[in-house]
């Protein structure tokens, strides 16, 4: 398993990873990135963006970093910031599979991106993934599976997919929506030749929304690497965007509320990595930060108070526009 690298390393901030969804392309469903990005967001200045991130990232002690192919032109930017780092070679990297950008460097495109996970996307895919990124990919994970995916049923597509995990390639899957709790049981029921497929498995949580906590603790027993995405529930839980008790939990801190919000992932026992989506370096600094803080009895009972029901939360998560 590649994280093992990560469990090798002495830093408190190298289980914060650096997620690229939101600047490996021009629009993203976070807010304030107007002022978060430069004014032109060509590919040459997201390009720049991103390696400044990527250089910041590891040399504060992030080993971690998540693409995928739907993220625009992100594995394109890391296998770059790879090639020019021959000696960086502790990292971990991880992509994702079964979505495909659709939106041509546009943030006002009717359709960002399109899910599918049949067997010629994954071939498609997994053939530009790794004409970028070569054995530098360590861990390739479906992308958005549900319980009711035909990907958790495909046999002749996890014999596919075996082969892969044979010659190295860790494999995982992402979770998303209300039911993510179930979806994360189906793909655990997943065997090939009487041997789990998947070593990973990527969710949210957040103290917005917390349902999938139990399934990633059982995940989690069952010997999988537990990646947390949206830790900080698309930016509603940072800056000026977050509930005023997540602020002032960070002011009686002197941190930032982004802080806090990944602080109360990465206290949970099953959290094996939790991604920071920082688009700029002040953010991820801010981020990681969240070691630090202490989230004592008292601080935990008012953020509890914050927990939304699923289904409410996925319906605002939908709700949010690509700026």
């Amino acid at each position: 398993m590649p994280f093992a690298r990560l469990n090798r390393a002495t830093t408190p901030t190298s289980h914060i990873g650096l997620g690229l969804a939101a600047v490996g392309r021009p629009g993203y469903i976070t807010p304030h990135r107007d002022s978060d990005l430069p004014g032109d967001r060509g590919v040459e200045a997201l390009r720049a963006r991103t390696h400044e991130l990527l250089d910041a990232a590891y040399a504060q002690g992030v080993r971690y970093f998540d693409a995928a192919r739907s993220y625009g032109r992100a594995e394109e930017f890391l296998a770059e910031w790879l090639t020019a780092r021959p000696d960086v070679t502790d990292v971990v990297i991880g992509s994702k599979w079964g979505y495909t950008y659709t939106a041509d460097w546009r943030v006002d495109a009717e359709t960002h991106e399109v899910k599918d996970h049949g067997p010629a996307t994954f071939e498609r895919q997994y053939a530009e993934t790794t004409a970028l990124l070569g054995d530098r990919l360590d861990l390739y994970q479906i992308h958005s599976v549900t319980a009711d995916s035909p990907v958790l049923s495909d046999k002749g597509l996890h014999a596919r997919l075996a082969e892969l995990a044979s010659g190295g390639t860790t494999l995982g899957f992402s979770a998303s929506g209300p039911g993510q709790a179930d979806a994360i049981r189906a793909a655990l029921a997943v065997t090939v030749d009487g041997e789990p497929l998947f070593r990973t498995v990527q969710a949210t949580y957040n103290a917005l929304e917390t349902s999938a906590g139990t399934a990633l603790a059982e995940a989690h027993d069952a010997g999988l690497t537990v990646i947390v995405k949206e830790a900080m529930a698309n930016g509603r839980l940072a800056g000026t965007e977050a509930p005023a008790v997540v602020r002032e939990i960070g002011a009686e801190a002197g941190l930032d509320a982004d802080a806090v919000a990944l602080a109360l992932v990465l206290r949970q026992p099953w959290a094996g990595v939790v991604l920071s989506g920082a688009v700029t370096v002040t953010q991820l600094a801010a981020n990681l930060h969240a070691p630090l803080l202490d989230l004592d009895p008292d601080r935990l009972d008012r953020l509890s108070a914050l927990v939304e029901e699923p289904e409410a939360y996925w319906r605002h998560r939908a709700s949010l526009p690509w700026s």
